[in-house]
């Protein structure tokens, strides 16, 4: 897959994260099957706004999940646990970054208020 330094505004801030950008053909899998030590951020884009649940069945650690519009702007944050059914942005997105929480990510992670989010 290949990395790439996305930004974004949050709460005033800009935070920006590497990532992997997640091909067509593996948006199913996301981070379905990894290990947390190797797992890394990463991003679907999508080519229209949609409003499409995800699920963290098969993924056994925690992660945040970012919604971003097609002007990059935040459109929901939640913080999921592992197998859970039917998470939700508020809005339609054109972007979803997954976040596994791990030292890794702790620069970005702590810009993220937890109380927006649910556990």
């Amino acid at each position: 897959m290949i990395q790439k330094l996305i930004g974004f505004n949050y709460k005033n801030k800009k935070i920006k994260i590497k990532v992997k950008v997640v091909p067509w053909w593996f948006e199913g899998i996301g981070l379905m099957f990894s290990r947390k030590k190797n797992a890394k951020a990463l991003l679907f884009s999508f080519d229209k706004p949609l409003k499409m649940a995800i699920h963290s069945l098969f993924v056994f650690y925690d992660f945040f999940v970012i919604w971003l519009d097609e002007n990059e702007k935040v459109v929901s944050i939640k913080k999921v646990k592992p197998f859970s059914f039917n998470i939700l942005p508020s809005r339609k997105f054109t972007k979803l970054i997954e976040i596994p929480i791990k030292q890794e990510y702790d620069e970005v992670l702590n810009l993220i208020d937890e109380e927006e989010t649910f556990k």
